[in-house]
């Protein structure tokens, strides 16, 4: 793989933007999958997800980096993606509590939302000792959420259609970061399992305990 498209890749699939094309899918091309909110409104909630997962994060990130904190906003040293992911794990949770609704029957957006900021929170942690991939874990989750979604859904060829893709794409955005020598593979794979198993295992605990 070149390095100008693996650059590409990354940047276009950064874990910052994951979350705001995934919740686009959810809202406007998997019909019947998100019951709530009605389709008027999810313009609304695309633009919440838009700032606090990638316009409150991103902002902090560069203001870190102008103050000094990192290098750049790639933030390729370890010890400098702790303030950033903290940044972000707060501006996550934030945006899930303000996704919160209690009285609809099917919290699928708020799910979600929570899912992802419990994969930032790990991340953090793990950052703290070893540097994971933040890519690896949006990809991992991505591709865990349109698995249950896929396994759940009455429009199953739409959903696989969605599924496979994101396989595809999760390849290549690993082997991207291996050629930009961003990660190692094992930081690589720990990404992606870790993301893989947050997003199921919301789905396990959704099911059996929130129904």
């Amino acid at each position: 793989m070149p390095r100008l498209l693996a650059t590409v890749l990354s940047a276009v699939f950064h874990p910052l933007l994951v979350p705001l094309y995934l919740f686009y899918i959810v809202c406007y091309q998997l019909p019947g999958v998100a019951a709530h909110p009605a389709l008027p409104a999810r313009g609304l909630v695309l633009a919440l997800v838009a700032g606090g997962t990638l316009g409150l994060p991103g902002l902090g990130t560069a203001l870190l980096v102008w103050l000094g904190y990192a290098d750049s906003v790639e933030l390729r040293q370890r010890r400098q993606r702790t303030m950033p992911l903290l940044l972000a794990a707060l501006s996550f949770g934030v945006t899930a509590a303000l996704l919160y609704r209690p009285q609809e029957p099917d919290p699928l957006l708020f799910r979600m939302m929570a899912g992802m900021t419990l994969a930032v929170l790990l991340t953090l942690l793990i950052t703290l000792r070893w540097k994971i991939s933040a890519h690896g874990v949006g990809m991992g989750g991505a591709f865990g959420l349109l698995l249950l979604l896929h396994l759940s859904s009455t429009t199953e060829t739409a959903s696989l259609w969605w599924l496979a893709g994101c396989a595809v794409v999760a390849a290549a955005v690993s082997r991207a970061r291996l050629v930009l020598d961003a990660h190692t593979p094992a930081q690589v794979w720990a990404g992606l399992a870790l993301g893989l198993s947050v997003a199921l295992g919301i789905g396990v605990v959704s099911s059996w305990f929130l129904g």
